[in-house]
Order: structure tokens, then C-alpha cells, then sequence
């Protein structure tokens, strides 16, 4: 996995790039009520607006943090926004992106990089 200072998260998975929002972030929002995710073949430029998250505290915008096209999305925080909190760096995954170069992943913070840059 790879950090962003937005405190996103990005996994490859095969020749995709999964991207969801850190633990930190996740505990900083607080309980979340709302989700709205991306169309799937969007193609989104790095810091375009993505997704929308709503919290009992605060709304957010999660923001492209590689430029690509949106694939897929996973419908099952519509349903279950709470998921974010529950599970936040698995099943709450907020969209897949196809990009053109992974290498592009090399730019962002590794685990241990990540939790310096919170602590």
C-alpha cells in the first residue's frame, strides 16, 4: 500500500489501482451517514473531486490522487457508509482506477513514511 498526505490509500490489484481513506482519516471524520461515489468510466485528472463523504462532524471530498479512469466503484458504501468506520483500509475501498503507468505509485509515502507524516 501507498499513502497520500490527503490521507488516502492506494493498492495495486493487478493492473489496477484500488484507492479508500486512511484508519486516521476514518477516525477523524467520526461516524460517517453518507457516500457518493464516482460514475464508473470517468476519466478524473490528479486532484479532481471524486467522491463526496458525509460525517456526523464534517463533509469531505476525496480527491484523484493519480489520474486515470474510474472502473469501478463499490456500491456497498451507498448502502453501508458506516463501513468506512468499520473497515476502513479493506472493505471500504471507494473506487478502482486504471491508469496508465503504476509507477506513478513510486511518488507517494510508504506504511512507515505514512505514520511519521501523522504522528
Amino acid at each position: 500500500m501507498k499513502f497520500t498526505e490527503e490521507h488516502e490509500w492506494l493498492r495495486i490489484d493487478g493492473d489496477l489501482v484500488v484507492v479508500g481513506i486512511t484508519e486516521h482519516a476514518a477516525e477523524q471524520l467520526g461516524d460517517v451517514v453518507f457516500v457518493e461515489l464516482p460514475e464508473i468510466e470517468t476519466q478524473v485528472a490528479k486532484g479532481d473531486e471524486v467522491c463526496v463523504i458525509e460525517s456526523v462532524k464534517a463533509a469531505s471530498d476525496i480527491l484523484a490522487p493519480i489520474e486515470g479512469e474510474i472502473v469501478a466503484v463499490n456500491d456497498a458504501l451507498v448502502d453501508n457508509p458506516g463501513l468506512i468506520n468499520e473497515d476502513p483500509l479493506g472493505d471500504a475501498w471507494f473506487f478502482k482506477l486504471k491508469v496508465d503507468d503504476l509507477s506513478v505509485l513510486d511518488d507517494f509515502m510508504s506504511e512507515d513514511e505514512y505514520k511519521d507524516f501523522i504522528a
